[in-house]
């Protein structure tokens, strides 16, 4: 068994959730929960196909946000595996409705962080061990620290 790491690129300013489905209608399902859900975002949905053909199949609203979920999806390369690129929106829109689509398995992360993805790779194929989502504690935070994050969030508009 081989096992290594594959980085993973974005768009500047994109987040990504990577996960596992099972059946290639996830790929229309997981289109119409962002489309519904985020109206005015961008996002690309790719999804790798781990029978038959064994496509990757790619929807999306811009093609940028495509392209970026398939080059995702290209580097893993691990059956069942899919990549959702976002921009305008952040995954927290969007989390439950993809966790509740019936076709989800699991949820490998949801970020803008740097992410490698750890693949573990066999005789028969690919498939993913986990994440790497950005970087280990530099400590603990402070008062300021707290103060800042508070700050954040209501500047973003998710607290009050």
């Amino acid at each position: 068994m081989k096992i290594e790491a594959i980085k993973i690129d974005m768009p500047e300013g994109s987040n990504m959730i990577l996960g596992q489905t099972h059946f290639i209608k996830s790929l229309e399902d997981l289109y119409e929960i962002l489309a519904t859900s985020m109206p005015r975002s961008r996002f690309g949905v790719a999804f790798c196909e781990a029978s038959g053909p064994c496509l990757i199949r790619v929807e999306g609203n811009d093609q940028e946000m495509r392209d970026a979920a398939t080059a995702i999806a290209r580097g893993v390369a691990s059956g069942h595996f899919f990549s959702i690129v976002l921009q305008d929106a952040f995954p927290i829109n969007v989390l439950n409705a993809v966790k509740a689509c019936p076709e989800v398995c699991n949820i490998f992360c949801a970020t803008a962080n740097p992410v490698e993805v750890v693949v573990a790779e066999t005789e028969q194929g690919r498939g993913v061990m986990g994440v790497i989502d950005g970087y280990p504690p530099k400590g603990i935070e402070g008062t300021a620290e707290v103060e800042a994050r508070k700050e954040f969030l209501r500047k973003i508009g998710y607290k009050r």
